[in-house]
């Protein structure tokens, strides 16, 4: 299945037990809920699936999860950055030998990294395993931000390159860019950064959003309505929502957050992070009782 790259792709979290170990059960439960919500895609192993502090069997085991249990009802991109060409094209062929019909790579870590460098990384990958790759554009985790330029370059020069997926902010006038620069050709742009420039990224001309986020049946309504034309309803969704999308992808505690919230949903028994990352704090948790008692309606909202 090669995937469209439309809608919403939902990053999965990669939840874990109290003795530390892999949740499956748990990461099986997400991914029906995010399924029956009409998500277009999943993305695994993702910066925000915690793949950094993950064992290479740990890898193995939420590659084998995600794909199997998917068992090709929606497409799955998957993970498979490392900072040398020869890691990287291990994770892509593993990702490719589990039956995933996309890998999502952003550029090695290295010193002093140039365009030329960066084009050299995905045409090798690409020259060892025929695969769709989406190119990350997020600095924060490669240490190389990427111009509109170089992005074009790389989905020119690489066949394979299917798809950007931007995430240095701020995103919606980098999809402008990218636009102007591409003129006739129809290069697929997904937004992250959880949603929150979602329907500015849409206006620009973005195909959808491949992020994470505890609701994705918000991202979805949203990404339906603007595609069908309804606007309107587009932005109500978005503006009502968009303070929960910020809260959520608060730099550092984010991922805590939307664990939290998927315990609360019932989805998974516990809402750990890996260290060094932060669990939820008690203030952080009273306001997230706040702003959920609100969006359920709720009169008696703990207000802090």
């Amino acid at each position: 299945m090669v995937p469209a790259f439309e809608g919403v792709f939902s990053v999965l979290p990669t939840p874990f037990t109290p003795d530390d170990a892999v949740d499956t059960a748990g990461l099986k439960k997400i991914i029906d809920l995010f399924l029956s919500a009409d998500v277009n895609g999943f993305t695994a192993l993702g910066v925000t699936s915690e793949v950094a502090r993950l064992t290479e069997r740990e890898r193995s085991i939420v590659l084998e999860t995600v794909v199997g249990h998917v068992a090709g009802r929606v497409p799955v991109v998957v993970g498979t950055s490392a900072e040398g060409f020869k890691t990287c094209i291990e994770f892509t062929r593993a990702a490719a030998a589990a039956g995933a019909p996309a890998v999502m790579i952003s550029p090695p870590r290295m010193p002093k990294l140039n365009s030329d460098a960066v084009v050299s990384h995905y045409r090798a990958v690409a020259d060892a395993v025929d695969i769709p790759i989406v190119i990350q554009d997020y600095p924060p985790a490669s240490g190389f931000a990427m111009e509109a330029s170089l992005l074009l370059r790389i989905a020119h020069e690489v066949p394979s390159a299917a798809c950007i997926k931007l995430e240095d902010a701020p995103t919606p006038s980098k999809v402008t860019r990218i636009r102007a620069e591409a003129g006739a050709h129809r290069v697929k742009i997904m937004g992250g950064l959880g949603g929150v420039y979602l329907l500015e990224e849409l206006i620009a001309g973005a195909d959808g959003a491949m992020t994470g986020f505890a609701y994705p049946e918000i991202l979805v309504a949203i990404v339906k309505a603007f595609r069908t034309g309804d606007h309107r309803r587009a932005a109500e969704l978005f503006y009502r929502f968009v303070p929960l999308m910020r809260f959520e992808f608060q730099e550092g505690i984010g991922m805590a957050i939307r664990k939290e919230v998927l315990r609360r949903r019932g989805l998974i028994a516990h809402a750990r992070v890996r260290p060094p990352a932060p669990q939820a704090d008690p203030v952080t948790q009273r306001t997230l009782d706040t702003l959920l008692a609100y969006y359920h309606g709720k009169e008696d909202a703990p207000w802090i």
